[in-house]
């Protein structure tokens, strides 16, 4: 009965939200301060799921001005996780295909996200060079999921290098962002599902990386993250085996 209730309200929140987005964005399409205002809106189906997020956001954030942030990316869950945390003048890089989701493709587009095609190897690597350009004369931030695909429980992916490559190009910073683990932890017929931690990490510095230390820089980044994720990963486990012993 839960697992339908959560259903019915979760999926008549989205098309709501999502028609009634697409009709205010017509009066200002594309304009990249939408994304966070409809991703925190997205996010705010965490409690309907049971999920309490924990947002962790250095109080200088606000001055990190041009940026590539790169997150985890584990399941569909982390439009109500992750988004929590998206801040003003970011826009994603999403996959083509998502524009044909009824509804949602639509806002998807009409915020400002861009859209890669993912199958034709030489559009997508000029993607790079559409990156670099919106960060350089829109003034905007990028957020990328530099795995490339969904995680699925399989721990943190390795890294493709396009965000680190536009990182480089553009002369920006990388802030990466670290979201505990929600693989099989989420289970819409059970009341609580327990606690999510987004933690957003310290600007990694990109102006000392050339192109020819690429990878470095990738590796760098996703050990960093591997180990904050691992980190919250035990806090969770801590904080939610304290809190059923309580009980």
């Amino acid at each position: 009965m839960l697992f339908i209730l959560r259903l019915i309200i979760v999926v008549l929140y989205s098309i709501l939200l999502s028609i009634l987005g697409c009709v205010y964005c017509l009066f200002s399409p594309r304009n990249p301060k939408h994304v966070a205002t409809f991703g925190h809106m997205f996010g705010r189906l965490a409690p309907v799921l049971g999920i309490t997020v924990e947002k962790r956001i250095p109080d200088e954030a606000a001055h990190y001005g041009k940026c590539i942030y790169i997150a985890n990316h584990q399941n569909n869950y982390d439009m109500v996780t992750a988004s929590n945390v998206v801040q003003p003048r970011t826009v994603t890089v999403g996959k083509k295909s998502l524009v044909w989701i009824p509804f949602f493709g639509q806002l998807y587009w009409l915020t400002g996200n861009l859209l890669i095609d993912r199958d034709n190897r030489a559009k997508a690597h000029g993607t790079i060079s559409q990156v670099v350009d919106h960060i350089n004369k829109k003034d905007i931030s990028i957020w990328m999921f530099p795995e490339g695909t969904r995680s699925r429980g399989r721990g943190l992916m390795p890294f493709k290098t396009g965000a680190f490559h536009a990182a480089i190009s553009a002369g920006v910073p990388i802030v990466p962002i670290c979201v505990s683990n929600t693989s099989n932890k989420i289970k819409l017929n059970r009341w609580s599902n327990g606690l999510v931690i987004v933690e957003m990490l310290p600007p990694v510095d990109t102006s000392q990386y050339g192109k020819e230390r690429l990878r470095e820089l990738s590796n760098h980044c996703h050990q960093i993250m591997a180990d904050k994720i691992a980190e919250l990963d035990a806090e969770v486990a801590q904080r939610e085996a304290a809190a059923k012993a309580k009980k």
